[in-house]
């Protein structure tokens, strides 16, 4: 059954017992009936606390950190969008090897690569039946190639997961721009990369158009049926699962939510994806529906999203990619990071050693949770029922959670850490399968006889990572400030980077 029609149905079922007064005594709480504004705000902040994703959400949010692969003609042009002119015979990437791009990524700790099968310029990397500008016209194997299948493969054999990303601009289809006929073949590209590739998991829709072509008009909703209908299994980026970060720098907000507003009029895509604010309450309130709408964070490893050779020597440093993935990952994002191939068909080695050195770096970050096992006191504990204790924040498991009782907004959490022990890391993590609801945190340490503020943020969400200055307690306090209807919190992590 469809995501949004159930959180419409259970939307409208609330309302009728809001008018027959059923739930009047859950959103009243503790302190008593309020005003009608309150009244109000309280309902929408149980609608807006009780969104969820869905499975393939959830499962995707896991993946945390994905690869992009950007491959074309633009590799042999030197440009960044080919203009569909170009002669399949100029792509001849002699030592093209997908298990290279694919080990390259799972030694970085990616868990995904998503390939660039057509860009705008309309060249396929699979010999479709839909056209001739594919790489069944190259000289690549003598034209019996097909880098969707064999990438396919070879994640299949490495345990990785395989998107695609399929562009609705063709600079190079005659047909462009005549919306029954452009649809119906775009739409026959879609069916050939669903069909014939076993299991995707996640559909890449770009939502460039070109400049001559403005009335162009996607069938978006019949891309996302075949999608539904063929890889049922499958996130659609710029669709109804995933949304656009609203930057191509790889940072997410720091108040990143996951709950936004969809209007009736609103095509999946945020009306304003690069906006500060895209989920506060003022900016739920009067949604006709509310979705669960995770960010998506894309940004690549050099300048361009295609391979430059004069770009060899402006690979991100350790230090940016950390910070990308700080404020990606740690945000309550996924990072999509892009590792375009050369003209030879390979990740230059500049990218592979910076990868390496970006995991190791990562890896002496995260190596020892400081606070794993630890224990925990919470100063409310949802009907004093030891499965939602303090102690399920520490104990290493996802899918346990301390919470508090409904409308108990505020609550602390103390760790105590067993010694004095020095960290300079933070890590939480709400439990979003049942939604996403921490608003504002501190955190504190035990320091001379007293509660000393050490960090603070606003939500949490899948993970929010959070760096500082050396701290050394033997104590340390979680005060959640605020939350929608109460707190949820499935992880807690103290770690030590080392100060390069």
């Amino acid at each position: 059954m469809n995501l949004l029609y159930l959180q419409r149905r259970d939307r409208l079922f609330a309302s009728l017992l809001l008018a027959l007064g059923v739930l009047v005594p859950v959103l009243r709480g503790a302190d008593g009936p309020g005003t009608a504004e309150d009244f109000q705000r309280k309902a929408l902040i149980c609608q807006a606390a009780n969104v969820r994703p869905s499975p393939q959400q959830l499962a995707w949010q896991e993946l945390e950190l994905i690869a992009f692969i950007h491959y074309t003609v633009n590799a042999f042009t030197d440009r960044e969008w080919g203009d569909g002119t170009e002669d399949p015979a100029i792509f001849n990437p002699t030592e093209l090897d997908v298990r290279q791009w694919v080990n390259t990524a799972k030694d970085a700790g990616m868990k995904m690569l998503i390939l660039t099968a057509k860009h705008h310029d309309g060249f396929c990397l699979w010999p479709t039946q839909t056209t001739e500008h594919s790489i069944k016209n190259s000289p690549y194997k003598n034209g019996q190639g097909d880098i969707v299948g064999e990438l396919a493969t070879a994640c299949r054999e490495a345990g990785l997961k395989l998107g695609l990303y399929l562009s609705p601009w063709d600079r190079h289809e005659p047909c462009y721009g005549d919306n029954e006929k452009y649809n119906a073949f775009y739409k026959t590209q879609l069916r050939e990369l669903l069909t014939n590739y076993g299991e995707i998991t996640e559909v890449w829709l770009d939502g460039a158009k070109g400049p001559d072509a403005k009335d162009m008009e996607y069938d978006f909703h019949d891309y996302y049926a075949i999608v539904r209908e063929l890889q049922p299994g499958a996130v659609i980026f710029n669709g109804p699962d995933i949304r656009w970060v609203g930057n191509e720098r790889g940072y997410a907000r720091e108040t990143e939510w996951s709950v936004l507003p969809r209007s009736r009029d609103w095509r999946f895509a945020h009306p304003d994806e690069q906006g500060r604010d895209l989920g506060s309450l003022e900016k739920l309130a009067g949604a006709d529906t509310l979705v669960w709408y995770p960010a998506e964070t894309d940004v690549s490893i050099r300048p361009g999203w295609f391979y430059h050779s004069r770009e060899d020597r402006r690979v991100k440093s350790v230090d940016q990619l950390l910070d990308i993935y700080f404020s990606s990952v740690g945000r309550n994002s996924l990072l999509l990071l892009n590792l375009p191939p050369d003209r030879l068909g390979l990740i230059h080695e500049n990218d592979v050693q910076r990868l390496r050195e970006f995991r190791q770096a990562l890896d002496a970050i995260l190596d020892e949770n400081l606070a794993l096992g630890v224990s925990a006191q919470a100063s409310e504990v949802k009907g004093k029922n030891p499965a939602y204790g303090a102690d399920k924040i520490t104990d290493g498991d996802k899918n346990t959670y301390w919470t508090t009782d409904d409308w108990t907004t505020a609550a602390t959490v103390e760790f105590d850490l067993g010694a004095e022990k020095t960290f300079n890391v933070v890590e939480l993590a709400e439990y979003i399968a049942i939604g996403q609801r921490v608003e504002r945190f501190v955190l504190e340490a035990w320091t001379d006889g007293a509660w000393k503020e050490f960090a603070s943020g606003t939500t949490i969400g899948y993970k929010r990572l959070l760096r500082f200055d050396d701290v050394t307690t033997g104590r340390v306090r979680l005060r959640v400030l605020d939350s929608r209807v109460c707190p949820t919190l499935s992880g807690f992590g103290l770690y030590r980077a080392p100060r390069s």
